[in-house]
C-alpha cells in the first residue's frame, strides 16, 4: 500500500507570525489523521519557524526548491544540506512556476532531484502540461519527456525514494481542475512510464500526487482513483481550516 501524501505548497505567502499561527491552528485538527503524511512547504525565510511550530507533531516541512551544489558562490540560492539542516524532509522540485518563470528545465530538474537525494531529502518532483499542450493532444508527449529527462540516470534504489505530482499547468491557481478521470488516465500513464525506466517494483511504489486547484470539495473522489496517492496543494494549504478537511479527506 503506499501512504498517500497531502503536502501544502504555500508559495510566496504568510510571514514568519502568520506562519507559526496557521500552524498553530493547524496541528490539532489533524492529530488524529493517522495512514498519511503531512507536508507544509513554506517560503524559505519561514522555515524555522515552521519545523520550531510542528516539533513533535505529524506535520512534517519542506522547502519549495533547492540549489544543486553544496556551497559556492551562489548568490541568492540555497543549499540541500542548508534546508535538511533546517529541519526539512521534503523538497519540492521542478513547479511548473519554477519553469514558467524562472526557467527551470528538465535538466536542472535532473540535477536539483539528485542533490535532493544526496542530502536525504525526500524529492517531490513536479510534471505537467500547459492547456495548449493539452488542447493538442501533446500531454503524454510532455509528461514523457519531463519524466525521461528529470529522472535520467536515477537508479532503481534512488527512483523509489521519489515522489512525482503530477500537476496540469492549466488547473493551477485557475479554479479549473482535471475531472478524477483525467486525473487518472495521466496518473497511470506516469505509472508505466516508471516501470518501463525502473521495473514493476518502482511504479507500483512511487507516490503520485495530484496537483492543480485541489480543494476539500473534490479531493475525496480525486483520491479514490486508483492511481492517486494524495495532494499537492495550493491555495486551499494557506488556512487551516480548509486544509485540515483535505488531510482528512
Amino acid at each position: 500500500m503506499r501512504k498517500p501524501i497531502i503536502a501544502g505548497n504555500w508559495k510566496m505567502f504568510k510571514n514568519a507570525k502568520e506562519t507559526k499561527a496557521m500552524l498553530t491552528e493547524l496541528i490539532p485538527l489533524v492529530k488524529g489523521s493517522d495512514g498519511r503524511e503531512i507536508v507544509i512547504c513554506p517560503p524559505f525565510i519561514n522555515i524555522e519557524s515552521a519545523v520550531s511550530a510542528c516539533k513533535g507533531t505529524n506535520v512534517k516541512i519542506g522547502s519549495q526548491n533547492i540549489f544543486w551544489e553544496e556551497k559556492g558562490a551562489f548568490t541568492g540560492e540555497i543549499s540541500p544540506g542548508m534546508i535538511k539542516d533546517s529541519g526539512c524532509e521534503y523538497a519540492i522540485i521542478g513547479h511548473s512556476e519554477r519553469r514558467q518563470y524562472f526557467g527551470e528545465s528538465d535538466a536542472t530538474v535532473n540535477k536539483r532531484l539528485y542533490a535532493a537525494l544526496k542530502a536525504g531529502l525526500t524529492p517531490i518532483v513536479c510534471v505537467g502540461e500547459t492547456l495548449e499542450e493539452r488542447e493538442n493532444n501533446r500531454t503524454f508527449e510532455v509528461i514523457e519527456k519531463q519524466l525521461k529527462g528529470g529522472f535520467s540516470g536515477l537508479s532503481k534504489e534512488q527512483a523509489l525514494k521519489t515522489v512525482i505530482a503530477y500537476e496540469p499547468v492549466w488547473a493551477i491557481g485557475t479554479g479549473k481542475t482535471a475531472t478524477p478521470a483525467q486525473a487518472q488516465e495521466v496518473h497511470a500513464f506516469i505509472r508505466k512510464q516508471l516501470e518501463g525506466l525502473f521495473g514493476k517494483e518502482v511504479s507500483s511504489s512511487v507516490r503520485i500526487l495530484y496537483g492543480g486547484s485541489v480543494k476539500a470539495d473534490n479531493i475525496k473522489e480525486l483520491m479514490s482513483q486508483e492511481d492517486v496517492d494524495g495532494g499537492l496543494v495550493g491555495g486551499a494549504s494557506l488556512e487551516a481550516s480548509g486544509f485540515s478537511k483535505i488531510v482528512n479527506f
